[in-house]
Formats: C-alpha cells, structure tokens, sequence
C-alpha cells in the first residue's frame, strides 16, 4: 500500500500540458496598428560601393541578425551607427550575427566612399503595419491577430521578435483588390493609444496580453475544428474609420490537415466587394462567424481571384495563444 501511494503521488507531480483557453471569448474585427522591434538588427540587403559589394569575410547574409559590434550589444541601428563610428580609424569590425539560431563572427571592412565610410548593409531594427484583432480571451487577456506570421518584405522571412505593441489605427481609404494585385487598407496610426503588448511571431499569427480596458461586446462561444461546416457564415472588419461591421462570405471548403488555410470562402457580401474588391491586406485576422460561434480568421487571398481567401481555425489560434 505505501509503495502504491508513492506511486500515486509521482504521478500527480509529473506536468500536465492543458489549454487553457475559454469557452467564450471576446471576437476582434478592430484593426490595428503593429509595430514590432526585431531580436537583433535585422539585415535586409546590399548596396554597392565603389562598384562593389561589401559583404564581410565570411559572407554576411540577407535574413541574419546582427546582435554585437566588436562583442558590444547593439539592439537598435542607431547603437549599431554608434558603435561603427567609434571604430571607423581601425577600418574594419567584427561583427557579432545570429542566423539560424546559431552565431557567427564576421569582419566587415568599413570602406570609404569619399569623407564618409560605410558598411554597404541595408539593415532595419523595426516592422510596422496594420493587421486585424482575432479575439481576446476575456480570462486571460491573451490576444491574437493576423492568423500568420509577419515577415519581412525584403527577405520574406518570418522576424524574430523581441518586443512589440498593438495600438489605435484608423481607416483613411481602401485601395481594392483586383485580379493579380491585392488591395490594401488605408490607415492613421495613433501611436500614443497602446491596446497590448506582443509577446511572439508565429506562423499561425502574432500574440500577446491585451493591457487596454477589455471591448464591451458580446462574447461567442468557441466551435470546435467538427462544428465548421461549408455554408454560409460572416466575418468582422474594419472599412471605414473605427466601424466593425459583418459581411457575409460563403464557406466552401475545409481541411484539417492544413496549417493555417483550413476554411476556403467566397465573398458574398456586395457591399464589401464593392467597396474592397474582396480580401485586401489588412484584413488578416479578420474573426469569421458561424451559427453563432466563431470559427476561425481570415488569412490569404487568392491573388487572381480576390473575391476568395482562406481562413485558419480559431482553436488553433486559442492553441497558439497560451502555449
């Protein structure tokens, strides 16, 4: 018997993995303004100098990030300046780069191009823009947004965060969709109304804590991946100013098996189709409704055919949300 309740015992001290997300949670539609401070300088291309490519020895690439300059910390591209500038009589610094995950050590000659040296890196510390609100679950004010990762226009690899807010943004204008060119909202940023902090950078969207007061809305019951069903359904977004409005799509498809383009749709809505030719960017993360529960995000758009998109479940967003 002692041995038994030993047993028992180990058993209840061993970690256990539950989600612990609610049943009900608060539906986004907002959308908002992102801005987020990468975990290193992030490096984004090359300019030529003299003709030539200065790509240190060995070979810097697109897509590292620089974390030291001569073993000091730099986290912003004015420590980055800073640093170089202090060193430009030795002509040369080593340069301190994560890629991969794993770091690496290069000298970069710093080469004079009349009275001024120069690195021939196009680097950046910081990606801002606009995307939509998802949820926020009411209990633990986690949010989520987009329904995918952010990525960095150059490089088009996914950014490793190191801080990052959501805050006000204010719809000014649409430019629509159309056959082979997405559209894209238009929008005022009010950087001095934070709503949250975000936390990580996903394939499946970006998440964080809500700090703002919670949205006074209704809250929607989570349907399971089992309860989605082709047919009809809503979605929640922004076209003018601060307005959440729904329009109608139709459900088409639905696959399981996918990471994030699990619901297939067309847009039904005229007025939504008139005003925004069909999905246009910015409305990534756009929450989607179904028999009174919500189901999922919008995520793409079929570039030759605007009028169509996918979506990602939103348990797998939840999921994400509070690993």
């Amino acid at each position: 018997m002692k041995r038994l309740k030993i047993l028992l015992l180990s058993l209840l001290l061993l970690p256990i993995n539950v989600m612990a997300y609610s049943d009900y949670i608060i539906p986004g539609g907002e959308t908002l303004g992102i801005e987020i401070n990468s975990d290193g300088i992030m490096v984004i291309g090359f300019y030529q100098i003299n003709g030539k490519y200065n790509k240190g020895d060995p070979n810097i690439k697109s897509g590292d990030y620089i974390t030291k300059v001569n073993n000091i910390e730099v986290n912003t591209v004015d420590e980055l300046t800073d640093v170089i500038e202090d060193n430009v009589s030795t002509g040369y610094v080593d340069v301190t780069y994560v890629r991969n995950g794993k770091e690496k050590v290069s000298e970069l000659e710093l080469i004079k191009d009349g009275d001024i040296y120069k690195t021939g890196l196009y680097v950046k510390d910081t990606i801002t823009g606009i995307g939509t609100l998802s949820y926020i679950d009411p209990e633990t004010k986690v949010f989520g947004a987009l329904g995918h990762e952010i990525v960095e226009s150059n490089t088009n690899s996914i950014v490793e965060i190191k801080s990052g807010m959501i805050f006000r943004n204010f719809i000014i204008g649409i430019d629509k969709s159309s056959s082979g060119v997405p559209g894209s909202k238009n929008a005022k940023f009010y950087y001095d109304t934070i709503y949250g902090s975000i936390v990580k950078n996903t394939n499946v969207g970006i998440y964080g804590i809500y700090e703002a007061e919670l949205p006074n809305k209704k809250l929607y019951e989570v349907a399971s991946e089992d309860e989605v069903m082709v047919g009809d359904a809503t979605i929640y977004t922004v076209l003018n100013g601060e307005d959440i409005n729904e329009y109608s799509i139709n459900i088409t498809s639905i696959e399981k098996t996918a990471d994030v383009k699990n619901i297939s749709f067309v847009i039904t809505d005229e007025e939504l189709i008139d005003k925004t030719g069909g999905v246009v960017q910015g409305m990534s993360g756009s929450p989607i409704i179904q028999n009174g529960k919500i189901i999922g995000a919008v995520t793409h758009v079929v570039i030759d055919n605007p009028t169509t998109g996918y979506g990602i479940f939103i348990t797998t967003m939840l999921e994400e949300g509070e690993k």
